[in-house]
C-alpha cells in the first residue's frame, strides 16, 4: 500500500494524472471514501491526464460516461447502487474487454462483484487537527496486474507520499 497526502484540489488532480500515467487498456480503478473526499476530482486530473478536454463529472444519475481518449476512459459512479448484484445492469465485463479504463467512484459498493485485479484508491478526509483541503490517499493493488506495477507507482507519487 502507497499511503499520500494531499493537501489541496490540485494535489488531488494531479495524483489523478500521475495514475492515468500508469494505467492502461483494460485497467480497473476502484475510487473509495465518504462523501466530498475527492473522488470527482481525482476523476478530473485522471481524465485531463488522457487528454480528455471535456468537463468530467460525476455520473450519479447516468452511472456511466464514456469518453473519447486513448485508451478510452469509462467513468462510473455507483452510489446509487444498493449492491454487488446490481452490477450486472452496468454490463461491467463488457467494459473491462473493450480496451478501455475503467474507474467506479464508489468501488467499495461494487468491490464484491469485480474481477479481484484491480487498484484501489481510497480517499479519506483529513484529520480533524489537519486543514480541511488535506486529504490522505490510500492505494492499493488488488491482484497480480497492479501489484507488478507498484514500486513504479511508489516511485511517481513520490511527491506525496508519506510514511
Amino acid at each position: 500500500m502507497i499511503r499520500l497526502r494531499s493537501r489541496s484540489a490540485e494535489d488531488t488532480r494531479a495524483i489523478g494524472g500521475v495514475l492515468a500515467g500508469v494505467a492502461g487498456p483494460g485497467d480497473l480503478i476502484l475510487l473509495t471514501g465518504d462523501l466530498g473526499a475527492g473522488k470527482t476530482v481525482l476523476a478530473k486530473g485522471f481524465g485531463a491526464a488522457l487528454g480528455i478536454t471535456e468537463p468530467i463529472t460525476s455520473p450519479t444519475f447516468t452511472l456511466v460516461r464514456e469518453y473519447d481518449s486513448d485508451p478510452p476512459l469509462h467513468h462510473l459512479d455507483v452510489y446509487r447502487l444498493a449492491g454487488p448484484g446490481e452490477v450486472t445492469d452496468l454490463d461491467l465485463p463488457s467494459l473491462l474487454d473493450d480496451g478501455g479504463i475503467t474507474l467506479i467512484e464508489w468501488g467499495e459498493i461494487v468491490r464484491g462483484a469485480v474481477p479481484t485485479d484491480h487498484l484501489t484508491v481510497e480517499l479519506d478526509l483529513a484529520p480533524p487537527d489537519d486543514d480541511p483541503d488535506t486529504r490522505i490517499v490510500l492505494v492499493s493493488a488488488v491482484g497480480g496486474r497492479w501489484a507488478a506495477r507498484m514500486n513504479h507507482l511508489s516511485g511517481v507519487l513520490a511527491p506525496w507520499v508519506v510514511s
